[in-house]
């Protein structure tokens, strides 16, 4: 198949698994033409099969902002016309289903496809906002084939928007032979001493994720046990948590190491992952941690309950409760044989339900049931 995939390509769940499947799907033989305005920052898996096409925005002093959506529909059409795409796959509704359906209008002659995947807040925030609402459900009732990460997006996608149409539950996927508990030891040790247990959270850094809960949570936490926190990435919610770790006292064990692109070495060296996200539709970062052997708490929101099994692959606990989750935290670090045995019950859940070559081949049906429709 000839595959047009449009996603946002900075730092962020939707980004990341819209570039992962189109990897896979490349080496799988498939054609992928990505179609954003940047590089997607895991991007690194060139070969014959992949594309990059950048979309650029024409600067002139009339806009008061660049037109941006008007210049991906007219490069997603250039592109569908010159390689002859078979279908747009669009990840996130708002603003690339809209921009799916404007490039198909353009294209009268050729019948192209639009499928569209729905990651969570282009539904859940974006899309429940008044101002997007109309276009939102307009755009995603105008696609051939609507996807969804998670049974509990897809319930709030019906909830929210109403939609009649099937939307088919296809889970985020991980490469479990690219994240996997390495052996060879921890690259972190400028960071953490040898007898350090790691706590780890990797985000974007929005209120949504709940940053100062693991802050406050940790407080609890560092006294009983000889650990740090590290917090990979970067956003609005960055400083105000530097300045509430400093607050706290524990500027010296929370590190903050920035974006990071290589997430599968930091993954392998942590000892436990915290997601205690108000809203989560999946939780990819999570689903990452596992398939590293690493316990995770996090949130009885979204589908993180779908991914996370209680007690078995980590901890579910109720939203804001700090108490709660550094319980566990403890409890998980300073019983050495319990975390590794529930690490090992977490990756073996993500080889058994998640990994990439179980979850693919559901993208590929879907494309050609889609296609002969």
């Amino acid at each position: 198949m000839n595959i047009g995939i449009t996603c946002y390509p900075t730092f962020g769940g939707s980004g990341a698994i819209a570039t992962e499947l189109g990897q896979a799907l490349a080496r799988r033989g498939h054609k992928i033409h990505f179609i954003s305005y940047s590089i997607p920052f895991r991007l690194q898996d060139y070969n014959q099969n992949i594309s990059f096409h950048d979309v650029e925005v024409m600067p002139y002093p009339l806009f008061k902002y660049p037109p941006y959506t008007l210049a991906l529909a007219a490069k997603m059409a250039a592109v569908a016309e010159e390689e002859m795409l078979d279908v747009f796959h669009v990840h996130y509704a708002v603003p690339h289903a809209t921009c799916a359906y404007l490039a198909r209008n353009m294209l009268r002659d050729r019948n192209i496809k639009v499928i569209t995947t729905l990651h969570g807040t282009d539904i859940t925030l974006v899309g429940s906002d008044k101002s997007f609402y109309q276009i939102t459900k307009f755009s995603i009732e105008e696609s051939h084939g609507i996807t969804a990460v998670s049974e509990s997006l897809k319930r709030d996608t019906i909830d929210l928007f109403g939609i009649s149409q099937d939307i088919r539950v296809i889970p985020n996927f991980v490469d479990t032979t690219r994240f996997r508990r390495e052996k060879g030891g921890c690259n972190l040790k400028s960071f953490v001493a040898d007898d350090e247990k790691i706590l780890l959270h990797i985000s974007n850094f929005r209120p949504v994720k709940r940053i100062p809960d693991i802050i406050r949570m940790y407080v609890k936490v560092k006294p009983k046990i000889k650990s740090k926190l590290l917090l990979v990435g970067d956003g609005p919610e960055r400083i105000p948590a530097q300045e509430l770790a400093k607050d706290l006292g524990l500027r010296d064990s929370v590190v903050f190491l920035g974006q990071q692109e290589g997430v599968d070495d930091i993954l392998s060296c942590a000892d436990l992952y915290l997601l205690p996200s108000e809203q989560e539709s999946f939780g990819l970062s999570a689903l990452e941690a596992m398939s590293c052997e690493v316990p995770v708490i996090g949130t009885n929101v979204g589908g993180l309950p779908e991914l996370v099994v209680h007690g078995e692959t980590g901890y579910i606990t109720e939203v804001g409760n700090v108490d709660q989750m550094a319980y566990h935290a403890v409890a998980l670090l300073t019983d050495d044989a319990l975390r590794q045995k529930i690490g090992k019950q977490a990756r073996q859940r993500v080889v058994d339900n998640f990994g990439q070559e179980r979850v693919l081949p559901q993208y590929e049906a879907y494309y050609e049931e889609v296609l002969s429709a």
